[in-house]
């Protein structure tokens, strides 16, 4: 095996560097723990930048992979597979009852659901709200509908009006004979962990009726159990005419969705849009048993009491620190808004072997493991009280 430094020579020789990384190469993890080449072991409060909902190699999601390895693929979207078939009606049947097109991640499901509202919607209609603090993906149309400048390449695609967060009036006053949709994710995820106001959701749907416009909820880091719910608009009680899916859908590998309602799901028709990998076998065996897993091991009901674990420490904490502003969040979503910036607490955390994440220069974000055991939560928040505290 290659030691850290080796490999990040690999890595400055032969692979592109757009992404920041840290100076470890990770060899090894079993839910919420990961080892790096060394052998230091860290505690992992942020397993695949949320896409590892049960933590790392759920044994469930293993054997339904190497079984389904073992006996198809990848066979083209111009065939039937059971696997994909199954993994829509799963999906289908917990949330609003729509139906399922397949891709292989957050942007894509965002980019198949962009061209279903210009699809469905008449040819005057193209417009699209989406609120300051967005993040939608890092492809062109997704990255046109992010509200957040820092990350555009311009020119970006026409179409899209963006608006403060939780501003009713300003969504009021935006909507126009071109508007054809509102999209939002329930909590901002990369925005800071932003909860909405009260109310402000089921605002939004009653605009989106009272103007005939669609209402698309990005659920890329909401669904799929996150929040104690099987998704974010069940929390809040708030049904969307199209969700996007991804991270968490296919149990940590690489799978996205999109489910739209029936009468706007039939909008998209043969011809209109197409992702080669989309509901391939191995990522349906993996979605399935994500939901069985959920349901076998009760673990929405076990994320409503990990949950209160970690919020009532971090209130505490929050008491007891000087740089803590603001605790927030729902379920296993959870923003720690800091007074500083938040990057070498970061770094304070890892060195302890504690993984977590930054977003938007001093928001710490959690994005625990539903499986995460007791002890491991308690070991996770001793190290990242004492660094905070510290301040």
């Amino acid at each position: 095996m290659l030691t850290s430094k080796e490999t990040i020579a690999l890595f400055d020789q032969y692979v592109i560097g757009n992404y920041t990384r840290y100076p470890v190469a990770l060899v090894r993890g079993a839910g919420s723990e990961v080892w790096d080449a060394e052998g230091k072991r860290y505690i992992d409060f942020f397993p695949g930048w949320g896409c590892g909902l049960f933590g790392h190699c759920p044994q469930p999601i293993v054997e339904a992979v190497q079984k389904q390895v073992a006996e198809l693929i990848h066979v083209p979207n111009t065939w039937y597979t059971e696997q994909q078939g199954t993994w829509a009606k799963l999906l289908s049947e917990r949330s609003f009852g729509g139906k399922a097109f397949f891709c292989n991640s957050g942007a894509e499901a965002n980019e198949a659901a962009i061209k279903l509202v210009r699809l469905h919607s008449s040819k005057e209609r193209y417009k699209i709200l989406t609120f300051q603090g967005s993040f939608h993906g890092r492809t062109m149309g997704a990255l046109s509908a992010t509200a957040q400048p820092k990350y555009h390449v311009n020119p970006i695609l026409a179409g899209f009006t963006y608006l403060p967060y939780g501003d009713l009036s300003a969504v009021e006053n935006a909507v126009d004979q071109e508007t054809a949709a509102i999209m939002i994710e329930p909590i901002q995820g990369e925005g800071g962990v932003r909860m909405p106001p009260e109310g402000f959701l089921n605002e939004l749907r009653k605009i989106c009726d009272d103007q005939n416009l669609l209402l698309v909820f990005d659920e890329v880091q909401t669904g799929c159990g996150r929040t104690g719910h099987w998704f974010g608009y069940q929390y809040f009680g708030v049904e969307p005419d199209i969700m996007t899916l991804a991270k968490t859908v296919a149990g940590s590998l690489p799978g996205g969705a999109m489910l739209a309602k029936k009468e706007v799901a039939a909008s998209l028709r043969p011809g209109m849009h197409a992702a080669t990998y989309g509901g391939n076998p191995i990522s349906a065996a993996a979605g399935i048993a994500t939901i069985r897993m959920i349901e076998s091991e009760g673990l929405l009901e076990r994320t409503e009491r990990i949950s209160n674990l970690f919020f009532t420490a971090l209130n505490k904490i929050a008491q007891e620190s000087n740089v803590v502003q603001e605790i927030r969040g729902a379920g296993m979503m959870i923003g720690i808004e800091l007074a500083l910036e938040g990057a070498p607490f970061v770094q304070a955390c890892m060195d302890r072997g504690l993984l977590i994440n930054c977003t938007q220069g001093n928001v710490l974000r959690l994005l625990p493991a539903m499986t995460i055991e007791e002890h491991i939560v308690n070991e996770g928040l001793d190290i990242l009280a004492d660094i905070l505290k510290k301040g």
